[in-house]
Parts: C-alpha cells; sequence; structure tokens
C-alpha cells in the first residue's frame, strides 16, 4: 500500500522548508531513499549530485539517511527527533540550516555531532507538557530518561522533582493501559519509585493480557524490577516464566533464590544470564571477582556450556574489576584499562586456560593501541607496567588462540569486521574451519563463513562436502541473506565445490537449483557457475550482467570464472569493463576492489567503507603498477571515502592513531593523482 504524505503532515511541513535552503557555499541533499541508509551512504550521494550538478566539491551540505527518517510514521507525524548529518564546514552549516522552520526548532550539537530537529512544544510553570500534547511528553520522558551516568553495570539517573514524579503517577492512576504505561513505569522505577500499588495492578493487567507470553509486552523490565525490590510473592514465578531475558534484572537483586537461576540458565551458554550469575555469585559467595571467575569458569567447562559462556564470564569479569568504586577511572581513560584488563586477564595464572583463551581472543587486535595509548601516560611506571603486560600476552597469544575462532552465532557483521585476519590460513585455521562444517551444531551463517574460506583458499576437500552432504536439503535450502557479507549462500558455495571436485553429489545440486521453487533461489543460481567454469556458463553469466538485472555477486562471479578460464588475475579480467556498455561503474568499481585478491574475494554487495580489507584492498589497487590509470583510480577513489581518514571511530575493529595518521600520509602523498571522484 503506498501512503500519501501531505503538506500539513510533519513530513511535507519539513520537506518544503528543506527545498528553501541552499546557496553561499551550502546546499542540502534531497530526503533520502533505503539506498542512503548511513552516514557514508550519504557522503557518497553527496559525491555523485556534486559531479552531476557541477557543484564546487568544498561545498558544505546537510541531509538525512534512512535511519534518521525512521523519526516520521507512515503517517508523516514526526514521532522523534530527525537527525540532520552533514559535511564541510560545520559553521557554515549551522548558518545554512538556521533555526528550523516554524513550529519547530534545530539544536546545533557542535562540530562533533548531527543537528537534532523536534517540534516546538509548550510546558507549565513546572517545566511539564500537557498530557494530550504527544510531542511535548515524548521530550519530557527523554529528558528524565538521561542517565546522568552510565556504566557497563549500573546506570544514575537524576531525582525527579516533585512536580513531575507526581505527573508520571497521575498517569498511572486511571484504567491500566499497558501499551500507554510502559512510556511511565520505566522512569519512575528508574527512582525505585513505583509504588506497590502501581506495581500490583500493572502486574494484573500484564499477566492477564499477556498469559503464556509475559516477554511479548514491551514494558515488562521496570515492572520486574519492582516486584523483586518489594519482595513480592509472584516475583519468582514471573522470572522464570520470562527465563533468561530476566538475568539483569534478578542480578541486580542477588538471593539464593536468583543465583539458583542464573545458574541453570547460564550453563547453556546464555551471555547475559552468565553475567549475571557472576554479579550474584561475586555478591553473595566470593568478593573476590578473580576467584568467582576462576570458579563458574570451572563449572561452565565441567558441564560443557557453549564456548560463547566463557566469553560472557570474562566480559562480567573485567567490567567488574573496572568498575569497583576503588578502581573506577574517568571516562576519557576508562575504556583504555578496560582494554589493558583483558590483556591482563590472558596471561593470568589464577584463572583457569579456558577463560585465559577466551582473554586472548578478546584482546586481539588490541595490543598495539594499549601500546599506543601507554605511550601517552604521563605516569612512568604505570606506563612501563602497562607495556610490560602487552609484552607478556604477546608471547602467549599464538599458544592461546591456536585452534580457535570467532563466535560463529552471533552477529554477522562482527564476522565481516575480522574477515582480514583470514587473508591468509594458517595450519590451525584449516583444523578449527573444518572441525565447525563437521559440527552439527553449526548454524547456516557458520557453514557459509567457513565454507567461503576453506573454498576461496583452496583448502576445501571433499571430506568437507561429504560432512555437509546429510544437512544440505533439510538446513542449507532455507533461505539466507548475504548481500551484506563476505561469503555467498552456503549452498552455492557447496554447489561450487561438488562441481570443482566432480563429486557425484553435483548432479543432485544442479537438479534442485534449476526447479522453479523457492522462489528465494533464482536471483543467485547463477553464482554456482564459478565451480568448474567452462565458456557455456561465463555467456549465460554475461548476458545476465548486461541484461540490467540485479546483481547480487553476477559481475563479481563472472570475472572471477573469466579469470579462471583465461589463466590471468581477475583484476585484469575487472579492468578490461571500464567503461564497457552495459556494465554499471558502482558495481564495477566494487568487484576490482573485491577480487584484488581471488583467494579471498570480497563479496560485499559494495564497498564497505568501515572494513579493514576493502581499505588494504582499495590501496592495493591505488597502487597496482600493472593496472590502467582508470583502474588505480577507482582504488584511490575508495581508499579516500574510506571511514579510516574520515571517520576513524567506525572501523571496526577500531584502529590506532598511529593507523590513521600512516592512512592519510598515505593519501597526502597522492593528493595530486587525479581520482574519479
Amino acid at each position: 500500500m503506498v501512503v500519501l504524505v501531505g503538506l500539513n503532515t510533519d513530513l511535507g511541513r519539513i520537506k518544503a522548508w528543506w527545498r528553501t535552503l541552499g546557496g553561499d557555499g551550502f546546499t542540502v541533499l534531497p530526503p533520502p531513499t533505503r539506498s542512503r541508509y548511513t552516514q557514508s551512504d550519504g557522503h557518497e550521494d553527496a559525491a555523485e549530485m556534486f559531479a552531476t550538478r557541477a557543484i564546487a566539491t568544498g561545498t558544505s551540505f546537510a541531509y538525512w539517511h534512512w535511519q534518521s527518517h525512521d523519526a516520521f510514521a507512515r503517517s508523516g507525524d514526526l514521532r522523534g527527533v530527525l537527525y540532520l548529518h552533514w559535511g564541510g564546514d560545520h559553521a557554515t552549516v549551522a548558518t545554512g540550516l538556521g533555526e528550523g522552520p516554524p513550529g519547530y526548532r534545530i539544536v546545533n550539537n557542535g562540530p562533533q555531532g548531527a543537528f537534532q530537529l523536534d517540534k516546538v512544544t509548550a510546558t507549565d510553570a513546572d517545566g511539564l507538557p500537557d498530557p494530550e500534547d504527544t510531542a511535548g511528553v515524548r521530550q519530557f520522558l527523554s529528558r528524565i530518561d538521561e542517565p546522568r551516568r552510565r556504566t557497563a553495570r549500573s546506570t544514575e539517573y537524576d531525582p525527579l522533582a516533585r512536580a513531575e514524579e507526581r505527573w508520571l503517577h497521575d498517569r498511572l492512576s486511571g484504567p491500566v493501559d499497558l501499551d500507554a504505561a510502559v512510556r511511565f513505569t520505566a522512569p519512575l522505577e528508574h527512582r525505585q519509585a513505583l509504588t506497590p500499588d502501581e506495581t500490583a495492578r500493572l502486574l494484573s493487567a500484564w499477566r492477564e493480557t499477556y498469559a503464556g507470553r509475559l516477554a511479548a509486552w514491551r514494558g515488562w523490565r521496570p515492572v520486574l524490577r519492582a516486584l523483586l525490590r518489594q519482595e513480592h510473592p509472584e516475583a519468582w514465578e514471573v522470572a522464570a516464566e520470562l527465563g533468561a531475558d530476566a538475568s539483569h534484572a534478578l542480578a541486580a537483586h542477588p538471593s539464593p533464590r536468583s543465583l539458583e537461576l542464573l545458574r541453570a540458565w547460564a550453563l547453556t551458554g546464555d551471555e547475559g544470564a552468565v553475567r549475571g550469575w557472576f554479579r550474584a555469585h561475586h555478591a553473595l559467595r566470593e568478593p573476590d571477582p578473580v576467584r568467582a571467575a576462576h570458579a563458574l569458569s570451572e563449572e561452565l567447562t565441567d558441564r560443557t556450556a557453549p564456548e560463547a559462556a566463557q566469553t560472557g564470564l570474562l566480559h562480567a569479569l573485567r567490567e567488574t574489576v573496572t568498575d569497583e568504586p576503588e578502581t573506577r577511572r574517568p571516562a576519557a581513560d576508562a575504556f583504555f584499562h578496560l582494554l589493558l584488563a583483558t590483556i591482563r586477564f590472558a596471561t593470568d595464572d589464577r584463572l583457569p586456560r579456558p577463560l585465559r583463551v577466551a582473554a586472548a581472543k578478546a584482546a586481539a587486535d588490541t595490543a598495539d593501541r594499549v601500546r599506543e595509548a601507554a605511550g601517552r601516560l604521563t605516569d612512568a611506571a604505570e606506563a612501563a607496567d602497562a607495556l610490560a603486560a602487552v609484552e607478556r600476552y604477546e608471547t602467549v597469544r599464538d599458544d592461546l588462540l591456536a585452534g580457535t575462532g570467532p563466535d560463529l552465532t552471533g552477529y554477522e557483521g562482527g564476522l565481516g569486521d575480522i574477515y582480514h585476519r583470514y587473508r591468509t590460513l594458517s595450519p590451525a585455521d584449516v583444523r578449527w574451519l573444518r572441525d565447525r562444517l563437521a559440527d552439527p551444531s553449526t548454524g547456516v551463517q557458520g557453514i557459509a563463513f567457513c565454507l567461503e574460506l576453506l573454498h576461496a583458499h583452496g583448502e576445501a576437500t571433499e571430506a568437507d562436502l561429504v560432512a555437509l552432504l546429510p544437512r544440505w536439503k533439510k538446513e542449507l535450502t532455507k533461505q539466507y541473506r548475504t548481500t551484506y557479507t563476505e561469503w555467498r549462500h552456503p549452498l552455492v558455495t557447496l554447489t561450487c565445490l561438488a562441481l570443482d571436485l566432480e563429486h557425484p553429489a553435483a548432479a543432485d545440486l544442479l537438479a534442485w537449483w534449476s526447479k522453479p521453487k523457492p522462489l528465494w533461489k533464482e536471483p543467485v543460481r547463477l553464482l554456482t557457475h564459478l565451480g568448474a567454469p567452462d565458456e557455456e556458463k561465463a555467456a549465460e553469466l554475461w548476458e545476465f550482467v548486461v541484461s540490467g538485472g540485479h546483481d547480487t555477486g553476477h559481475l563479481m562471479t563472472w570475472v572471477l570464472l573469466r579469470a579462471r578460464l583465461d589463466g590471468t588475475h581477475p583484476l585484469h579480467v575487472a579492468e578490461k569493463l571500464i567503461g564497457e556498455p552495459g556494465i554499471h561503474p558502482y558495481t564495477l568499481e566494487h568487484v576490482l576492489i573485491g577480487v584484488t585478491d581471488p583467494d579471498q574475494p570480497l563479496w560485499h554487495y559494495a564497498i564497505d567503507p568501515r572494513s579493514h580489507s576493502w581499505w588494504r584492498r582499495a590501496q592495493e589497487v591505488a597502487d597496482h603498477p600493472g593496472l590502467s590509470a582508470e583502474a588505480r583510480a577507482i582504488g584511490l577513489k575508495a581508499a579516500r571515502r574510506h571511514c579510516i581518514t574520515r571517520y576513524p571511530d567506525q572501523v571496526r575493529p577500531p584502529v590506532t592513531q598511529g593507523e590513521v595518521s600512516a592512512a592519510r600520509a598515505w593519501l597526502e602523498a597522492r593528493a595530486d593523482r587525479t581520482a574519479a571522484d
């Protein structure tokens, strides 16, 4: 259904004002579509608009992206703050935006932040909104719910004025409306101010409305905390029904009963429950955090809890030792000491090996940052101690990390963040990847990650294929989106492997791909042509590439396929396509950089400006002596748009200041080269 947004909506009025902006070295980008999802996308859109409209490249600009656009409801009403991002000179942008359209205001958050646009609302003498003013209520709740201090384990809020607290209680005084109550229970219970009567009435409505599915009500957390605080007789029954999601609340109210529940959930591998179990155990039974972690780590090992449980325990331990009143640091250097604590735990003989291994994994990519931060310390003894800790860590790191790997069940972006570590595979890496493929508990995402690495590096074997064959029809035929990953759908890779090995299973796999259903497979079916390539497959794939169909890896597949057939490097195949009719320049640019290393092609649908892998490949293309000037310009353009010099805090894993300086120096040394900006 198409929703038409009129001029009398917030969105309509803001768009009308937006169209009036510009001039004096300032311009605005059109309102976003879904293709402008991040700040990096916004800067790319600005560069493209400058080029097509002949706007000077030094012009300052403002925009909002699709994530910011969530501030609008489908009706066009503004239901939250609209964040306006920018580029260029901050003062010029502030002047260009002005005070905002009539009825709205703009908040300037300074050169390090985004501008905020919101409605102008009225309040009474106590600073309280009219309860019927939706925007005013939202702004009031946002103000009082802003923490004054936040740590890894706790959050503190300013006390409420008497009139503010009375206003909140009044909102809960009538018949219980659970959807409305969500907004008012949290700010009260953040100050432990929900009354027993309010809690009891909310509990009754909650259990009646959400019987058998208590976690479905999004306002349950403050109510559970109030039940535990008030020692309500139904608190434990409610907590047990909620399960491990209730871990944080139970940890905040440690007791033998909460300890029992947390332990049961922790042994299943739930990280939140492990953290809660540690906090409760530390509070009730073992005041020394290292000894507490030792005991729990050994029990997790004895009960063969999932590996993620040790990671959760490590997080809980380091949060505790850096957040105790006697060890608490100012915010400016707290993160450094968190990293340093992780490095120390990797070599702490008081901890069992599984926990030291978890620390060594967590400390990967941080040693240089700790070393760099230690160099800035004014206390020479403290700096020497930190550097010695790094040296001890680097001495044992390889031994601890041998035969280990990342969590394959977590956020897939986390796997993409560490993809550069696998540009070459050690024998231990190969063993670990093969073991994961043979493990029946490895899910589709893990299979996709491991199989891609083994196959691309030429390490996948018939044994890996055989290990997965019993699972392909029931598990690998399910839809799994890989648009923004560095690996393909695992059934694509498995088919390529079977074809390359000339395994009998290839016939069954190809027969499945040739069927019309399920529909999800059609956009990626042709990617299987990379297995056992021939001229017929190359021709069919090329026909699709130049047809204008949606590319989900097709051009990259054709480039890699053609390179195999011709016995040449895929970079030289890709560069010949520059200016080729029917080849979209944007797609070709990401393919050119993605195939820099054919032993680990980057299948991400676009150039990821936060990625170590894409930064290094862009540099290699820009400096490749065997490529044309046009091809090298593509690499240089991608490097210039990478976050490492523009927004280094967005690079994952984080980079050191030395790496940022080196990147800037590298770009400055090539400032006189023409780039296709």
